[in-house]
């Protein structure tokens, strides 16, 4: 009977082993199983060149810094195209510029721009549906207020800030908008600068994070800095006054700058050190960003990323050459050489991406998409153009799939196409015009800075190109992106 019953307890003591191992295992499954919190920083006409871990050598961005010293930095990532619209549009939909179906900055009166069709799936609606809270802080541009395109109705919970393009040209704005509320800022009208929009679209940033800290949450973060005009409250600038050139007005100066709208002295006034302080606020919202996320424990169950939409702007007092803006790269804005194109990338994301890494992997914009659903652990769209770049975050770079190619249309500037196979990349330049451009072509591996066009010695690479570039660009809606060859 005695050993009936120390067998009897042995079996409870057993079975109640088994149950907390059973236990501990299902709780350190609950933990991996909970969605990653995902930020996503877009600057705005911030170039490859102005941040000082890629060399900008006239001020310092030390937060962002810091960032790729603790994460990854990409060094050859691209925008989705060398201006505003369409490069978001490739961002929020996982397509190209010859899919994706904003292609061109379209304006609409009185505010906003033509809308993203509801056809195509946002990575907002994506993560919404997977249970995410979603907010979106800076400026929109998809879509103007009642349309189809307007935030709230492309997967966003929470919206505030600039739906219009246009209007985010001012940083002292006569409103904003609070999701669907249109927010006045009697102090502003006149002409008067007394509040700055970035600060306050910066505390609903931080807000959102704070409300949100107890479940997964995308914060899409599309700041105006540093795009034009150049605005600041003065008492940023007397961190650099006296210590960056005045601009050199000569006439050859203002005609070699052939997206500059200001053509006078006044305007002028203090753009260096406007152009540095702004970048300034920007990187204090960034290390602001990172304070906020360890602040909250929420580190390593967050993803923070930082980049820039496009390349480096000419308007109001805009000076890429005096910055060296796009480092040792052709192009500006607008551009489909690599200064217009090829954008700083950034990602952070404590106990999965290794600190101070560095990668070569060649992605774009519409790779963002595949990449946040495969972090977010949900199913990836068919039939968009992106390939995630999640196994080279985590250092399983066996596992990384490649782009056979990369490709840009922009139907503005006489229209513009470029395509990027492994090192080769072909340009074309004026394609709907009378007198389209001889196509060029660059090793990009030995000719970054693209200074030497060897289309005549690879006829059948160059080719081989303008084939792909037709068969990749799909007829637009709007005539006026269509192209014709």
């Amino acid at each position: 009977m005695k050993k009936m019953k120390v067998c009897y307890q042995n079996n409870i003591l057993t079975f109640h082993i088994v149950l907390l191992a059973f236990l501990a295992a299902c709780e350190e499954k609950k933990e991996t199983m909970v969605s990653p919190n995902i930020i996503y920083i877009l600057a705005d006409d911030m170039g490859y060149g102005d941040l000082s871990i890629m060399g900008q050598q006239k001020f310092s961005t030390p937060n962002i810094d810091k960032l790729a010293a603790e994460g990854m930095l990409f060094t050859q990532h691209y925008a989705g195209s060398p201006v505003c619209a369409p490069s978001r549009s490739a961002l929020m939909t996982g397509l190209h510029t010859g899919h994706t179906p904003i292609r061109g900055n379209k304006e609409i009166q009185p505010e906003g721009q033509h809308p993203l069709p509801s056809s195509y799936l946002t990575i907002a609606e994506i993560l919404t549906k997977a249970g995410y809270t979603t907010g979106l802080f800076g400026k929109w541009g998809l879509g103007y207020p009642g349309s189809e395109g307007e935030p709230l109705k492309r997967g966003f919970d929470t919206f505030y800030g600039y739906n219009c393009q246009r209007v985010a040209h001012n940083y002292y704005p006569t409103h904003l908008w609070d999701n669907n509320n249109k927010i006045i800022f009697q102090d502003n009208h006149g002409g008067n600068h007394v509040t700055y929009a970035p600060h306050l679209i910066q505390q609903e940033t931080l807000k959102f994070i704070e409300v949100n800290k107890d479940r997964p949450f995308f914060a899409y973060v599309p700041t105006t800095i540093p795009h034009a005009k150049l605005e600041i409250p003065k008492n940023y600038l007397a961190n650099y006054k006296d210590k960056l050139e005045p601009e050199k007005l000569t006439p050859e100066n203002l005609q070699a700058r052939p997206y500059d709208r200001i053509k006078n002295d006044q305007s002028r006034q203090n753009a260096h050190e406007t152009f540095a302080a702004m970048v300034h606020v920007l990187d204090e919202q960034v290390g602001e960003i990172v304070a906020k996320v360890k602040e909250l424990g929420l580190e390593e169950n967050t993803i923070i990323m930082f980049t820039s939409d496009n390349g480096p702007h000419y308007e109001d007092g805009g000076d890429p050459d005096y910055f060296d803006s796009n480092g040792i790269y052709r192009g500006y804005k607008r551009d489909l050489y690599e200064g217009g194109i090829r954008v700083p990338m950034i990602a952070r994301w404590p106990g999965k991406i290794a600190p101070g890494t560095q990668s070569d992997h060649l992605s774009a914009f519409w790779d963002v998409l595949p990449t946040m659903t495969e972090i977010a652990g949900i199913e990836t769209p068919q039939k968009i153009d992106g390939i995630s770049f999640l196994p080279t975050l985590l250092g399983e770079n066996e596992n990384q799939q490649k782009h056979d190619f990369l490709y840009w249309e922009f139907p503005a500037m006489g229209g513009r196409k470029a395509l990027r196979i492994g090192k080769w990349k072909t340009v074309v330049y004026d394609l709907k015009t009378d007198n389209p451009k001889v196509p060029e072509l660059y090793d990009i591996e030995s000719d970054p800075s693209e200074e030497n066009n060897i289309a005549d010695q690879y006829p059948e690479i160059v080719e081989e190109a303008l084939s792909m570039m037709r068969q990749q660009s799909t007829p637009s809606d709007i005539v006026d992106w269509r192209f014709d060859d």
